[in-house]
């Protein structure tokens, strides 16, 4: 006697079909479970096993082999439960093997028989509507798992409301997407005292897509400026919010069904490791800059992550992709961040100040900001000194211009820049690269001659000159100007500063 159910395994944001085989066979009361599978895999006999019995169903005294195909392809997590559990019934004959036949099925069990929610259900419904199946998936997820489009979903509570449905005795009710995550403003620009060079900088790098680094003492706002980010941001267009709802859904970060909508804001510690911030781990998932995609990732305190964790990032930074490789399995993850990060001029960090430098100076500042790399700071298109707030800036009162109006701006530059991308797979500016960005950012003459004797007095690498051509191109949409003058780019190297010499 035997049984097979269809269901997925997750590599990276590709989803990969996979056959539970169930086999009954003659022989000593055993069950096993082959086909490369982890703990969390291995371990679902006992989960099966007692959620069976929740429902008043006990294993046969048989031999019970369970493979999940293809053999040679690693099997994580603990979404195998139920389809595992369902094999097992049609191969006792409690579950209709042509029925089970038009699904694909994810979930895992609790002991007392419920089906509970599990990562990547999103991935599993896609999946799913391409092969022109339904989807056997928790009941927390179906709304998740409806976004897929038209494909039959069961949404069960638990075993025995899905093996009424399959029978046909109590049919499940169909969920429906439910209407996207609410977008909620953080910190408002208008917050923000002073620091109006900061504030343009940080427009400049919403209008663009422009990785930003902030440079001052302790208190000046820095982390506030950076928070003001996703307010002025436009929202997600429905496929940029599937992407990352895929990419929150495989971490198991998609909360009560609900598409993203707010671009995503990641701001991880200081000490966290490679792993954690580009990907990887025993079970290999996505890291910060995977769930920052198309959205932002702060890097407070720049110089003490370990420096190895932000050269880490160099790649990702200039591909929009971060690849996981390991010795049984190679996943690529998207990696389209806009980086803002910020740090103190010196570890003591009142670099300049007469009242308050360390006797060190200037070897402290030296010191601390050679713990970033060179190449590093050459991806990041703005560089920015926030100053200390005097008290006088603080006695003021706020400014007249909020999120609101500069976030009007920002939309406005970056419809000018979706209109003259169109058809090319490129989003924003900072994506723009060869042949394009040459067509769309080439300045005027005199624009050109400034760029030319900047690059050669300031040493810019070819990638610091693309850099300030990106941004002076953003500046020109940020003015409705149709072709980059002197102005813009004189603007956009205000904004560049020299790599520091390692």
């Amino acid at each position: 006697m035997g049984a097979t159910v269809a269901t997925v395994a997750y590599l990276g944001l590709e989803a990969r079909a996979v056959e539970v085989q169930v086999q009954l066979s003659p022989g000593l009361p055993a069950f096993i479970i082959v086909g490369l599978p982890d703990k969390a895999v291995a371990e679902s006999r006992e989960r099966v096993r007692a959620a069976l019995s929740a429902i008043g169903l006990a294993l046969p005294p048989k031999r019970i082999t369970v493979n999940l195909s293809p053999a040679d392809l690693p099997k994580e997590g603990s979404h195998y439960d139920l389809p595992i559990a369902l094999g097992l019934l049609a191969a006792i004959g409690a579950a209709d093997v042509e029925t089970l036949a038009d699904y694909v099925v994810v979930g895992e069990l609790s002991l007392d028989g419920r089906i509970a929610a599990s990562p990547g259900v999103l991935f599993a419904a896609l999946h799913a509507s391409g092969l022109d199946k339904g989807l056997i998936c928790p009941a927390a997820q179906g709304s998740e798992a409806a976004w897929a489009g038209e494909l039959d979903v069961v949404a069960a509570p638990d075993l025995l409301a899905l093996l009424a449905h399959l029978k046909g005795t109590a049919l499940v009710a169909r969920p429906a997407a439910v209407e996207a995550e609410t977008v909620t403003g953080g910190p408002d620009v208008a917050q923000v005292k002073g620091q109006e060079v900061a504030k343009r900088a940080l427009e400049i790098a919403a209008a663009g897509g422009h990785n930003l680094l902030m440079s001052g003492p302790p208190g000046a706002g820095k982390s506030l400026l950076a928070a003001c980010l996703p307010g002025i941001l436009p929202p997600l267009l429905p496929s940029e919010a599937l992407e990352v709802s895929m990419v929150a859904s495989v971490a198991g970060e998609l909360s009560d069904g609900k598409i993203r909508r707010r671009r995503p804001f990641r701001a991880p510690h200081h000490s966290a490791s490679m792993p954690a911030l580009v990907g990887g781990g025993l079970r290999v998932r996505p890291g910060e800059i995977s769930l920052a995609h198309l959205g932002v990732l702060f890097l407070d305190e720049l110089p003490e992550f370990q420096r190895q964790v932000l050269d880490s990032l160099r790649q990702p930074l200039e591909t929009g992709s971060v690849s996981v490789a390991r010795a049984n399995s190679h996943v690529t993850f998207p990696a389209r961040v806009q980086l803002v990060a910020a740090m103190n001029p010196c570890r003591c960090g009142h670099l300049g100040d007469p009242a308050l430098a360390c006797s060190r100076a200037p070897r402290c500042a030296a010191d601390y900001q050679a713990r970033v790399s060179g190449p590093l700071l050459d991806r990041i298109d703005l560089h920015v000194e926030v100053a200390s707030v005097s008290a006088a800036d603080l006695t003021l009162p706020p400014p007249a211009e909020g999120s609101a109006e500069v976030a009007a701006r920002v939309a406005a530059a970056r419809d000018i820049q979706s209109r003259r991308f169109n058809g090319s797979g490129v989003r924003t500016n900072a994506e723009a690269d060869g042949e394009l960005l040459d067509r769309v950012a080439t300045p005027d003459e005199p624009g050109r001659k400034l760029l030319a004797d900047a690059a050669s007095a300031m040493r810019l690498s070819a990638r610091g000159f693309h850099r300030v051509m990106r941004v002076a191109r953003t500046i020109a949409d940020l003015a409705g100007a149709e072709n980059v003058g002197r102005i813009h780019i004189a603007e956009a190297l205000s904004y560049r500063r020299q790599p520091p010499r390692n």
